[in-house]
């Protein structure tokens, strides 16, 4: 910031205001924060600071709108809010804001004059982020297209100083040239002739670069389209194209296609096509598609007539820049008979028990074609288990070549395929459909390795308790599985006779009343037989579980209960409540919860003088004896076992 100081000039006039003749002036940068030092107003005047608030010192701005404030404690003059110079000034190269300072006793007015100084605040900006020109591509060299110039809101060095492209490139540079009031023309300049074929579009970025520091920068596409002009003759891909074609191609079908391209697009890029000489029948033998180049089949074609035809092709583009080629087609003779297959012996079904090398089948195969496409060659299609054997001349044997196995695979399809030596071959497939028979190789396998049967004690004659399964690979008679019961031990003459088995079904029975407590448990063995010759069998062990039922009532062993005379205890008459006196013993033939019995005094001739435990039948005093209590006491024990119903 910089202060002028100034002469005074003073009016001595009495009552006239002392007014500054040149006003004080200063410089400051705009955006500056409020509260600012623009400058020492008070040493500028030669006043203490004391000086400027004795005498009310203030600022007077003609706008009204005060942008500046004084300070009377220091004597400054500081920015009251942030100045924007291109809000207040626009672009004018010039901005200075005009005040007054009023001082009173005695009166006296200050001009000064504050000049907003520009900072690069601001970046260029084009007009449009992208440019798109459209230039043919025989426009002369120093041709040049004007582009609508950045602005920058910035003045001075600030505002915008040069223009340039990024990347570089050999078609274009940026002329810029400055005009009155600090406008400026930009133009692209052609510096290199465009190719549309080698380049039908260009890319580059325009840059418009201020003076500041550090300078600021704006940016616009550039799109640069190249137009076509018809420069570019068509070119065929082949001077000579040559095609092979069947002699019973239909009407219609494609020989060959010829092919020619342009650089140009457009119209002058559109091809046409058309024959422009023959030689003998061959153009009347073909038509061309004037769009894609298509050579078709116009009528049939006759090897024997014409082994080959020649003519020539023309393209021609939009703009009327034409090319030929040549064109050579030969007509190939076809393959019209396939191979015969004539089967001399078949034998199915086949055994699956027959070795290796085994013939299935004898057959000839014939061609009636000559040559090439007369040679026949035979194969099988995917097969492991046969294969062919060339017996004389264009006989062959279908063999076996591996053990066969029903149970495995019982059909085996062999599709035979001859085929010429014709191109294309042509073929013939003959199948052979190879049953395999069933023979005895599989005994009858049980769905379980041992079975456990249950059946309740008491049970009523011939109760079917479950069944076995057994099942046989095997096929028809081999297959049929029968059951029956064998010995389960070497020693054993017999089986079991209280257990039968169904032999068709394996259904399973017990044929009498079964007592768990004879018997608690059985096993017998059972046995699967096929119808085979001879059969072959597999056993299986059944093991038969016994249910107890509560079928045995509790049995008292004490006291005896027939003992003549009735058993009896002797209780001292000293006997303290709590004292055994005798027991009850009774056992169950049952098992299980059958067998766990239960205690209960039912009667007694002093019911509250003794005490029978439910769990151990020991019979025991409540109180001690008194004399009344009769001398003989009688008691009836209940006892009951734990069965449903309890017995």
């Amino acid at each position: 910031m910089a202060a002028a100081r100034q002469v005074l000039c003073l009016w001595a006039l009495l009552g006239v205001p002392r007014v500054r003749c040149e006003p004080i002036r200063y410089s400051v940068a705009e955006e500056g924060e409020s509260g600012s030092v623009v400058a020492d107003v008070a040493e500028d005047l030669g006043l203490a600071p004391a000086e400027l608030s004795a005498r009310h010192a203030r600022i007077v701005s003609p706008a009204g709108r005060h942008h500046f404030r004084i300070e009377r404690g220091t004597g400054r003059l500081v920015l009251a809010e942030r100045l924007d110079r291109e809000q207040m000034c626009g672009r004018s190269p010039i901005c200075t804001l005009s005040l007054e300072l009023l001082l009173a006793d005695p009166l006296q007015i200050v001009p000064v004059e504050v000049s907003v100084e520009d900072i690069n605040d601001h970046s260029p900006v084009f007009p449009d982020e992208r440019v798109t020109f459209k230039i043919p591509e025989l426009s002369e060299t120093g041709s040049c297209f004007p582009v609508a110039a950045a602005q920058d809101l910035d003045v001075g060095s600030n505002d915008i100083q040069a223009y340039s492209i990024v990347p570089e490139n050999d078609y274009f540079h940026v002329f810029s040239q400055k005009l009155h009031e600090g406008n400026m023309n930009v133009e692209l300049v052609l510096q290199k002739p465009l190719d549309r074929e080698k380049h039908s579009e260009l890319d580059f970025t325009l840059i418009a670069t201020d003076g500041g520091s550090p300078p600021r920068s704006g940016i616009t596409q550039i799109h640069i389209l190249v137009l076509d002009v018809n420069d570019n003759k068509p070119i065929f891909t082949q001077d000579l194209y040559t095609g092979q074609i069947l002699e019973s191609a239909p009407e219609g079908s494609l020989a060959l296609t010829v092919l020619a391209k342009d650089a140009d697009v457009g119209l002058n890029g559109d091809i046409s096509y058309q024959f422009i000489q023959g030689v003998g029948q061959s153009r009347s033998s073909f038509a061309i598609n004037e769009k894609n180049g298509e050579i078709l089949v116009l009528k049939t074609l006759d090897f024997e007539s014409a082994q080959k035809h020649e003519f020539s092709v023309r393209a021609t583009d939009g703009g009327g820049l034409s090319t030929i080629c040549h064109v050579l087609i030969q007509v190939v003779d076809v393959n019209d008979n396939a191979p015969e297959v004539v089967v001399s012996s078949f034998n199915s079904p086949l055994p699956e028990n027959v070795g290796p090398g085994t013939v299935v089948a004898i057959f000839a195969v014939r061609d009636q074609d000559s040559g090439i496409n007369g040679e026949i060659s035979c194969a099988l299609e995917d097969q492991l288990s046969f294969s062919l054997r060339s017996a004389f001349e264009n006989y062959y044997e279908l063999v076996t070549v591996s053990t066969l196995d029903r149970e495995e695979r019982a059909q085996h399809i062999v599709v035979v395929t001859a085929a010429d030596a014709g191109s294309p071959p042509l073929t013939t497939t003959h199948t052979f459909t190879v049953d395999i028979s069933d023979i005895n190789d599989n005994a009858p396998i049980f769905n379980q390795t041992s079975y456990t049967m249950f059946v309740h004690e008491n049970n009523v004659p011939a109760l079917l308790v479950g069944a076995v399964n057994a099942t046989d690979r095997d096929a028809g008679s081999n297959a049929k599985v029968s059951y029956s019961l064998v010995p389960a031990h070497r020693a054993e003459q017999e089986p079991c006779s209280c257990v039968s088995v169904n032999s068709e079904n394996g259904h399973m029975f017990v044929l009498r009343p079964l007592d768990y407590e004879q018997l608690k448990q059985l096993e017998v063995v059972v046995s699967a037989a096929d119808a085979g010759s001879p059969a072959l069998s597999s056993n299986v062990t059944v093991r038969l579980m016994v249910v107890d039922e509560n079928d045995n009532a509790p049995l008292v062993l004490h006291p005896a209960q027939n003992s003549s005379p009735p058993s009896s205890e002797l209780v001292p008459a000293w006997a303290e409540a709590g004292d055994l006196v005798g027991k009850v013993v009774a056992v169950d033939a049952d098992s299980g919860q059958n067998s766990w019995l239960s205690y209960e005094l039912l009667k007694a001739t002093e019911p509250g003088l003794f005490a029978v435990g439910a769990q151990s039948g020991e019979v025991r005093l409540r109180r001690p004896l008194t004399d009344r209590d009769t001398v003989n006491q009688k008691l009836i024990v209940l006892v009951r076992d734990n069965g449903r119903p309890p017995l």
